[in-house]
């Protein structure tokens, strides 16, 4: 009915504030400044063609890079669902990527994993606690989009 998406398909949209400091933060690390996990990542537009970009952490687990998208289904996620691919991009490196999306029944250690380590910054997007375990996130892995990162150059 009308424009309502499917609970699991919805996101949430930044505040000005955060619209904001997501700018600022970009321009940090656009510089090469910041954590060595945070990047900025460069998406198609699926529609325009335009290159959007976002600040985002990349997870390394068990010898695998992934990038967890804890607004949900955002428009970024929708393009790299769209294309499959875009480019991380720290100071003078830029690195062109390919994403895979990760199936739910394997998104739940990941999410922990994600929450406990960046927890000071992504709690407020999430409904369970960092520190809670494997099971919380079973109930939420469709909501989360998780990419598995594989580099392309």
């Amino acid at each position: 009915m009308g424009n309502r998406q499917e609970p699991s398909k919805q996101f949430m949209q930044p505040t000005a504030i955060e619209r904001i400091f997501n700018r600022l933060f970009g321009f940090i690390v656009r510089l090469g400044f910041g954590q060595k996990d945070n990047y900025m990542l460069e998406v198609q537009g699926r529609k325009t063609g335009r290159t959007y970009s976002t600040p985002v952490y990349v997870l390394e687990q068990n010898g695998t890079k992934y990038i967890v998208a804890p607004r949900g289904y955002t428009q970024w996620v929708r393009n790299v669902l769209s294309s499959g691919e875009a480019q991380l991009v720290k100071g003078r490196r830029r690195e062109k990527i390919e994403l895979q999306a990760i199936a739910d029944n394997e998104k739940p250690e990941i999410l922990k994993a994600y929450l406990d380590r960046y927890k000071t910054t992504v709690q407020r997007y999430f409904p369970v606690n960092a520190g809670s375990p494997v099971a919380a996130f079973q109930p939420l892995a469709a909501q989360y989009p998780i990419f598995k990162v594989m580099t392309l150059d």
